[in-house]
């Protein structure tokens, strides 16, 4: 876990330009805002929320409307990994939801907000989204090691690709029992 002390600046947790590693700049920003809000606050009156990747209505990022776009076109789609892959994208409406009902709460805490463990694969995604276009198309899943050693970039050339260990594997169980639905 990152951390950072609650009067972090905007310079603290920045990695030299040099730098090759992995970016914890973000991590550590958030750490030190958390610490900062539970100190003026107190811990009790602090929701903690940390969301993984939120789709639905209004999404500006572009991932499932990118899915959804490819899905209306037919034809052969490219579809990366395998289709039983766990993925655990969360519902903006869920999210809005919770997010209000944790101000209004008195307990406080902190939430991974994604869906469940299980809930949902990529396959389940990609078939929705054919299913919402009313697309023809038919899935061709390519294994992720072929992807990776044909130079396909991770989250921008197939959105919501990854293969990194623990990227779909968030504990979010803190939050159902919250009441994320």
């Amino acid at each position: 876990m990152l951390d950072a002390p609650a009067d972090a600046d905007v310079n603290y947790g920045r990695l030299p330009t040099y730098w090759d590693g992995p970016d914890w700049y973000y991590g550590r920003q958030k750490a030190g805002a958390e610490r900062a809000a539970k100190e003026a606050f107190g811990a009790p009156r602090v929701s903690v929320l940390r969301p993984g990747v939120i789709l639905g209505p209004g999404e500006y990022v572009g991932r499932l409307p990118w899915w959804l776009r490819r899905a209306s076109k037919g034809g052969a789609i490219l579809a990366p990994g395998l289709s039983s892959k766990t993925i655990q994208p969360v519902d903006v409406r869920d999210v809005a939801t919770f997010a209000l009902d944790q101000a209004a709460s008195s307990s406080g805490g902190e939430f991974n907000v994604t869906a469940p463990l299980g809930h949902d694969t990529m396959g389940g995604l990609l078939g929705a989204c054919g299913d919402a276009t009313g697309s023809a198309g038919e899935l061709v899943w390519a294994p992720d090691d072929m992807l990776v050693a044909h130079g396909v970039q991770h989250w921008t050339e197939l959105p919501l690709w990854r293969t990194h260990a623990g990227v779909w594997n968030v504990d979010s169980s803190g939050a159902q029992a919250a009441g994320l639905g």
